[in-house]
């Protein structure tokens, strides 16, 4: 999230080089429903953002559960700014004008900090996933579900809280970046097939579906 656009240019250029995919968002608006609509490994934000600041945004992704790293690139150096930048949830602050080499291995550092553990048990409620046996259950009860049912639940749960697009599910559970109206089809036959196996026992409902938007696990819908 950065406004400055020829600061923004040379960043996107300079992590495409690095062979990182970026996005970029000219304003913490932007920023935002960027972050909470898609999958991101990392936030690069700027504070002194037009509308609503840095640290606005910044408190805002936290507030709604989000744990992606956030490094906050910035001009403002005083021990004040640093404090109340990480205080809002910033895992790291490096300050403008800086050297690429030294923003890449923050970066690195950020990403190895903050990567999570693919066969760590996944909870929810008294839903239970563990990635290594292949098994779920909830309230004890074992689930039986196909292979990708277990992807989509085991992604769900990676993302419990936020919404889960058809696109994120098209890109990291079918993996086709193209999305087509069959391949939109196929996923919700296929979540409806989940949630009958994970809610319909049950009087407390855990997968919701956003009408227009994805899917989303936990929180209201």
């Amino acid at each position: 999230m950065e406004d400055e656009a020829k600061v923004a240019r040379a960043l996107a250029d300079g992590l495409a080089a690095e062979r990182f995919e970026t996005r970029v968002a000219a304003t913490g608006e932007e920023g935002f429903f960027l972050v909470t609509g898609e999958a991101f490994d990392l936030v690069l934000l700027d504070l002194m953002l037009p509308n609503r600041g840095g640290l606005e945004i910044l408190a805002a992704l936290r507030a709604r559960g989000l744990r992606t790293p956030v490094l906050v690139l910035t001009a403002k150096d005083t021990v004040e700014d640093r404090v109340a930048g990480l205080d809002a949830g910033a895992d790291d602050y490096l300050v403008k004008p800086f050297a690429f080499p030294e923003l890449l291995a923050r970066i690195r550092a950020l990403l190895r900090r903050g990567r999570l553990d693919p066969a760590a048990k996944l909870r929810h409620d008294d839903l239970a996933l563990d990635p290594l046996r292949r098994a779920a259950s909830r309230g004890g009860a074992p689930l039986e579900l196909t292979a990708k049912e277990f992807e989509i639940l085991e992604y769900l749960l990676r993302h419990q809280g936020r919404v889960v697009s058809r696109e994120m599910l098209a890109r990291d559970v079918w993996k086709v970046t193209a999305r087509a109206t069959p391949l939109d089809n196929v996923i919700d036959v296929t979540i409806a097939r989940l949630r009958r196996k994970v809610d319909d026992p049950f009087p407390r409902k855990l997968v919701h579906t956003i009408r227009g938007v994805g899917f989303l696990l936990g929180g209201e819908p």
